[in-house]
Formats: structure tokens, C-alpha cells, sequence
């Protein structure tokens, strides 16, 4: 039975099927979620030298927008009655989400695919590869739209 559940999320289309499994999960087994946004350079661009101060503030303008995003997911969970926390920090993402889900002691992470393979993958690296093969724990790995376990009422 999975009662903490590590969900990796960042601003992609994804995100809302990583959310929505990792939330349907949580509450069959009456779980927690640890909601996750990893900061990155990636997302952000690197720093040009030349305008450090321009970088610095796009680097605060994405972590505001970050815990913002955040929030609205951790709102949705307390909304569906399920118990759950956030944490957002810098880092390499794969590399930060496993260290996380080792130090959270998570029993599973739901985390995202980009579909990217071959040469696209090798070139820009795969966070969800780098997680299934180093995480602490059972790893759920969502492609494209997911098909909660949970029913709704319509």
C-alpha cells in the first residue's frame, strides 16, 4: 500500500495527469501526498554575466510563480480531503527528486513523462528514466491522459 506518495510536478501539460493519478492513489490508500517543483536553470535560462540583475529577476518572478503553482494543487488536495505538503528548492531535478523521496521516506513517486526517446533523450536527458532507475522506492511513471481510479459522480 503506498501512504506517501512523492508527486515531482513542474509547469508542463503533464502535470495535471501526474497530479490527478498521484491524488486518485492517495486517496484509495488513504495516503499523503509531498507535492514537489524542483527549481531549475532549465526553466528559468542560465545567467548571462552581462545582466546578472535581469536573471535575478526572473529567478524570483519563477519561484513565486512556483509556490503559486504549488498552492493551487495543494488546495485541490485538501479540497478532495487528502492530507499533503509542499516543497519547492533549486536543484539538478532528477538527481533532487530521488534525494527527496529518500529523505521523506516516500513509498512511491508519481512523476511525468515527456515522451521524448532517442536522440532527443540523449541529448536533453530524462528526469523520469533517471528517477525509475535510482529512485529509493516503487516509481509510477504517467504518459498522457490519465484515467483516474477513482470515479466521479457526474
Amino acid at each position: 500500500m503506498f501512504q506517501r506518495i512523492l508527486v515531482p510536478l513542474d509547469c508542463s501539460e503533464i502535470a495535471q495527469n501526474v497530479f490527478a493519478e498521484a491524488l486518485s492513489i492517495a486517496k484509495l490508500n488513504y495516503g499523503s501526498l509531498m507535492l514537489l517543483h524542483v527549481l531549475s536553470d532549465k526553466e528559468v535560462g542560465y545567467p548571462n554575466l552581462r545582466n546578472l540583475d535581469e536573471h535575478l529577476e526572473r529567478w524570483k518572478n519563477y519561484q513565486e510563480e512556483g509556490l503559486q503553482f504549488l498552492k493551487t494543487y495543494l488546495a485541490m488536495a485538501n479540497k478532495a480531503g487528502v492530507n499533503v505538503e509542499y516543497n519547492q528548492t533549486p536543484g539538478a531535478s532528477s538527481y533532487t527528486i530521488c534525494a527527496i523521496a529518500k529523505s521523506w521516506k516516500a513509498d512511491l513517486i508519481v512523476i511525468g513523462h515527456r515522451g521524448l526517446s532517442g536522440i532527443k533523450e540523449l541529448v536533453q536527458g530524462s528526469v523520469s528514466n533517471y528517477v525509475v532507475h535510482h529512485a529509493p522506492c516503487s516509481v509510477l511513471t504517467v504518459y498522457g491522459q490519465v484515467h483516474s481510479l477513482i470515479h466521479q459522480p457526474m
